[in-house]
């Protein structure tokens, strides 16, 4: 990256896999620390067997978008007010909203439509009661798809925010 990425920062990608099994554990196994012999292991972070059972909307660590939107869509506002509601009860817990684009556009307006999309999710989270200082927000843009191609059904999987738990 270039002197003015200051979305970009050494600790998140120190704290993340880049390789994606598939869509199914997409943002979920990213949150692993190195040492833990699951993947799958969340608890490694002390966070509780609610996000380890899929029924729970803990479990969903990723908000998708439209195209060329930062708008929440409806079907994610349990799962953004579940992680808000475990924060509140949780003051020590920290996480980092990474917004991601798709390969559409241009870096700098992938960038800052990332940073929006994150700020979305920051600000519903505020409005629940959690304290600013929980809450990281970086943009990658399109620099990290979590699937490889070009077209309409990849980048549906691009346009995301990943809600990151960070340890102890």
């Amino acid at each position: 990256g270039g002197g003015d990425d200051e979305y970009e920062s050494g600790m998140v990608d120190g704290m993340r896999n880049d390789s994606v099994a598939d869509a199914s554990t997409a943002g979920y196994s990213e949150t692993t620390i190195s040492g833990l012999e699951e993947a799958s292991d969340i608890a490694g972070l002390g966070l509780g067997p609610a996000f380890s059972d899929p029924r729970n909307p803990l479990y969903n660590l990723t908000s998708f978008f439209e195209y060329d939107s930062s708008q929440v869509k409806q079907e994610y506002i349990e799962v953004i007010s579940a992680h808000a509601q475990y924060l509140v009860a949780h003051p020590g817990r920290r996480i980092i909203l990474e917004g991601h684009a798709d390969e559409r556009g241009s870096r700098e307006y992938n960038i800052a439509l990332g940073e929006q999309r994150a700020n979305a999710i920051a600000r519903m989270m505020s409005g629940q009661g959690v304290s600013r200082s929980q809450l990281k927000v970086v943009s990658y843009g399109e620099e990290k798809p979590s699937v490889d191609g070009h077209d309409n059904e990849v980048w549906q999987q691009n346009r995301r925010v990943e809600i990151v738990y960070q340890g102890q």
